[in-house]
């Protein structure tokens, strides 16, 4: 997938704006952001549904709006609203979605294995209609993977599903980049970030970055966060002192009298010169150990300073 300067516009509103962005082979890319932000329309952009204003799209090495067939085959869309037939049953709605692909080997064999993962198994028979959001979201999926596609989208498809199967739905996803496949995912849930090999985070239709999950958190704590806690009380000039350190950015905070909280450009490389620090500094050290925080507050952290960027621009 390659996006070079993609805008999309519906009238005055700027749906998404000068976005590029690359999604190498056999990756996961997960696109996170706010409600509205943008993510939905770059899939349907991706997937040849829209157009773009401006701007150049090459998915699979061709422009996505002038797919013929056969490159539609070798793609796969699980759009974020349930479109599938709500007066067939749960079978009949799969076992369409085969015919539609032409999915003839072992056609029943693959059906049953997907309906396995997405333990719909002993629902065959139910009515659509009569099933659950979170059944419909389950059966969306299957029905996008029938064909084995080698380039998936997903646009939330973990939505409405509880954490256990939705972790169970993740270690699927793992399971296909494995086996060579792309997948380009959107998500509501910021967590899911860490199961990614890239992130891009969406605001107001831009792109702002696109970060390994671990540059990420780094990126939002401009840094590494390391928690150190002593057993004496620091006296303000060993503050200083530490401050003053090579390894140190920024100022030491304290999240309580004993631990100080520490930003540095390597947790790995400067946890062992800290407590040589301490030893000459006659600190006895009770713990020191790398704050991960979620990427939920990752995300919160991201948009802050975003937000103060734009605050200090405007």
């Amino acid at each position: 997938v390659q996006m070079r300067d993609v805008s999309k516009r519906f009238g005055d509103i700027n749906a998404v704006d000068t976005v590029s962005l690359d999604v190498p082979q056999g990756s996961i890319f997960g696109f996170i952001g706010p409600s509205g932000c943008g993510k939905t329309t770059t899939v349907r952009l991706l997937i040849g549904n829209y157009e773009a204003t401006d701007g150049t799209i090459k998915v699979l090495g061709k422009t996505p709006a002038r797919f013929k067939r056969d490159d539609q085959k070798r793609v796969g869309y699980m759009p974020q609203l349930f479109i599938l037939y709500p007066e067939l049953t749960i079978w009949e709605n799969l076992n369409f979605a085969a015919s539609i692909y032409g999915y003839t080997m072992d056609r029943r064999e693959r059906l049953e294995e997907l309906l396995d993962l997405v333990e719909l198994t002993g629902h065959e028979k139910k009515m659509v209609r009569n099933i659950s959001g979170g059944m419909q979201r389950r059966l969306s999926l299957a029905s996008t993977l029938i064909h084995s596609p080698e380039l998936i989208f997903l646009d939330e498809p973990t939505a409405g599903i509880d954490p256990v199967l939705r972790r169970k739905f993740w270690d699927h996803f793992q399971t296909l980049k494995a086996q060579g496949h792309t997948l380009f995912v959107t998500t509501q849930y910021v967590g899911e970030a860490a199961y990614c090999d890239y992130v891009g985070v969406m605001r107001n239709g831009k792109l702002l970055m696109v970060e390994t999950p671990e540059m990420l958190r780094y990126r939002a704590l401009n840094g590494h966060v390391v928690d150190l806690r002593t057993k004496e009380l620091m006296t303000p000039e060993l503050v200083s002192s530490l401050e003053n350190h090579p390894l140190i950015k920024g100022e030491v905070k304290f999240l309580d009298p004993l631990t100080a909280r520490l930003t540095v450009e390597d947790a790995s490389t400067a946890i062992p010169q800290l407590l040589d620090w301490c030893e000459t500094q006659g600190l006895s050290v009770e713990s020191v150990n790398e704050f991960v925080p979620p990427f939920d507050d990752v995300f919160v952290m991201i948009m802050e300073q975003v937000s103060e960027q734009e605050r200090m621009t405007s």
